[in-house]
């Protein structure tokens, strides 16, 4: 390998640098349009007539919206990785974020675990990282500290650029990583950028720690760094000074007490209590989270209303409830399916919950309309190509549907048009990547399946057209046909999953409901949810099921559905403290005419499973 020539204080890792001794630019692909999954809190607009194709499931984001809520501003909640998130970001928001936090994985084990609580009785479990979130791990402590440090410098470039020009970056870290990401950022955001090492003292902290032979730990890191250190937003902030208060020299005059500045003073009551942050309060079940109170600070003193907060590890959400709270447009993204559904009922519970940031103020009765958004097929497609090189195009769909069918334990056949491969009696239809799998496309693979003289068939798909699952389902029953369908996880986009033997194709779920309608007023009920591939589950989650009911965590209903984005217009959920689900809702439509009702039903692993439904209101 040629010398580098050494220019600067650097800190280098393998993968730093090519081979020839360059840089090793940081890739940027898409952008990518991100597709609306969910609209929530916001009145749906637009014209009754169906004016998207018969099998739209999605609006797609346009970035046409307002610089404010008046305006028409959405926050955005982001199922994905967040490289490709923020390459896609980088179009609509380069240099528009105010206000940066993360919490970014710091390789102790505990960052994708939580607490999951079971039916009524709130029974708790503690849930492993999925294999799709122990893809960060994977990815980032694969090759140990290199491959750590390679995420991390890609991901503060992409953020540096996202960020405004008065905007600031907060990254928490602790003793395994924060020396080193230091002067990561001292190279990216420049020496001068750097304001604060923050020490965030946690408490004191009992068990194994306590009994090992160290010092004991009770504090984590907070970097700060701003984008340029001579324009950026600070508000300090001010405790009123207590009746009794005094300081060498006597009472000062001024404000107030700045709230960090707690030694060489006589602690008046309420002083300390609002200047040390400790444990979080309002836990939800995430072993990484922290407290509101913390990003309350933050947010507070490095932003105004209105600007842009992002969280691009966003967890259990605390950055964007505190950003709700506190009047900020917010942008948040994770890796895990679970921290979104978490992230999106914490959202939802803000109208129930005491305002407990904005005292003296005028309190935002819900949470303001947010839209949850992923990259969905072009996420797949980025996977495709990178994976499949060949330029041949039937080659390249060739080995793509191999690599599927020996991940599902089949072989490949040839010579068919809707059959694909065979596991033992069981012949293989395989979606492609970037469209659903139709009911048409299912009936032509059992018609092909029949003049084999086969009845049982198999269909893998990444998406699946609405409410095929239960029409499909009658079809089978009537041609005496075995039919199973399986959804590809997105694990499979994850080399070392597959190379490790990980993957998992889980039966699609389904529910069943009940709808009645008189005149206007119609009545939508649950009547039952059955997950059919449960040898896939852990024995500990299983024998915690009493009821069918103890599988759901949250069902919602858009009432008026126009095959674009499902609108939340109803919805129940359990909560840590509320653990009763509701099982019916009604709705009463202003005007005549059919109707269609979209029921979504998301189980206790985060997972959706949705069904459109027809009715005419007379």
């Amino acid at each position: 390998m040629p010398e580098i020539e050494i220019k600067k204080t650097e800190l280098i890792w393998r993968g730093k640098y090519t081979e020839d001794g360059k840089l090793r630019p940081v890739e940027k692909p898409g952008p990518y349009p991100f597709q609306i999954v969910e609209v929530i809190n916001a009145p749906r607009i637009g014209k009754k007539e169906l004016e998207q194709p018969k099998l739209a499931l999605f609006d797609y984001y346009k970035g046409e919206e307002g610089d404010t809520f008046e305006e028409g501003w959405k926050n955005k909640l982001i199922w994905g990785d967040n490289k490709l998130v923020m390459c896609s970001l980088l179009e609509k928001f380069a240099g528009k974020i105010n206000l940066i936090y993360i919490d970014p994985p710091f390789a102790t084990g505990a960052d994708f675990k939580f607490k999951v609580q079971i039916g009524e009785e709130g029974e708790q479990i503690t849930k492993e990282h999925s294999i799709l979130e122990e893809k960060a791990y994977r990815d980032t402590w694969g090759r140990g500290l290199d491959s750590y440090l390679d995420m991390m410098y890609e991901r503060l470039v992409l953020m540096k650029e996202l960020l405004a020009e008065n905007g600031s970056i907060y990254v928490h870290l602790d003793w395994h990583v924060g020396h080193y990401v230091k002067v990561i950022m001292d190279e990216i955001f420049g020496k001068e950028s750097f304001l604060r090492e923050i020490i965030w003292r946690m408490g004191w902290v009992s068990g194994y720690k306590t009994q090992a032979r160290n010092w004991i730990r009770n504090h984590d890191t907070i970097l700060y760094y701003v984008k340029d250190p001579g324009n950026y937003i600070f508000n300090k902030l001010w405790i009123p000074y207590p009746p009794n208060y005094e300081r060498w020299g006597g009472r000062p005059k001024g404000k107030g007490l700045a709230i960090e500045d707690i030694w060489g003073v006589h602690v008046g009551e309420g002083i300390n209590s609002l200047a040390v942050i400790s444990y979080a309060q309002e836990n939800l079940g995430f072993f990484t989270q922290k407290p509101e109170a913390l990003l309350k600070r933050i947010i507070l003193a490095s932003s105004n209303p209105g600007d842009i907060v992002a969280d691009f590890f966003c967890g259990s959400g605390t950055t964007l409830a505190v950003a709700e709270k506190l009047g900020r447009r917010w942008i948040g993204c994770d890796l895990s399916r679970y921290a979104i559904h978490l992230t999106r009922k914490r959202l939802l519970e803000i109208e129930k919950s005491k305002d407990l940031l904005n005292e003296g103020r005028k309190y935002n009765k819900k949470a303001r309309a947010f839209e949850i958004l992923n990259l969905g097929k072009y996420e797949r497609q980025f996977w495709q190509i990178k994976t499949f090189t060949n330029k041949d195009e039937k080659q390249a769909l060739y080995e793509y549907l191999a690599f599927i069918l020996k991940l599902y334990g089949a072989e490949p056949v040839t010579g068919f048009t809707h059959i694909h491969g065979k596991k033992g009696n069981a012949l293989i239809y395989i979606g492609a990547v970037d469209s659903p799998v139709t009911i048409q496309e299912v009936i032509e693979a059992m018609e092909e399946c029949e003049k084999l003289g086969n009845r049982e068939l198999h269909i893998l798909g990444w998406e699946w057209e609405m409410g095929l699952n239960d029409a499909i389902q009658e079809i089978a029953k009537q041609k005496k046909n075995k039919l199973k369908l399986r959804t590809i996880p997105m694990e499979v986009l994850d080399r070392q999953a597959v190379e490790k033997g990980d993957i998992r194709f889980f039966e699609l779920a389904y529910f069943k409901v009940d709808i009645k309608v008189k005149n206007k007023i119609v009545w939508v009920e649950l009547k039952d949810f059955v997950i059919p591939h449960t040898d896939l589950i852990p024995d500990d989650v299983k024998e915690k099921i009493k009821e069918w009911t103890d599988w759901i965590d949250y069902w919602a209903i858009d009432f008026d559905f126009r095959n674009d984005t499902f609108n939340n217009g109803w919805t129940s959920y359990r909560t840590k403290k509320e653990r009763t689900l509701i099982l019916k809702a009604d709705h009463t439509y202003k005007n005549k005419g059919k109707y269609k009702i979209f029921v979504k039903v998301i189980d206790i692993f985060g997972i959706d499973t949705s069904q459109v439904y027809e009715v005419e209101a007379k």
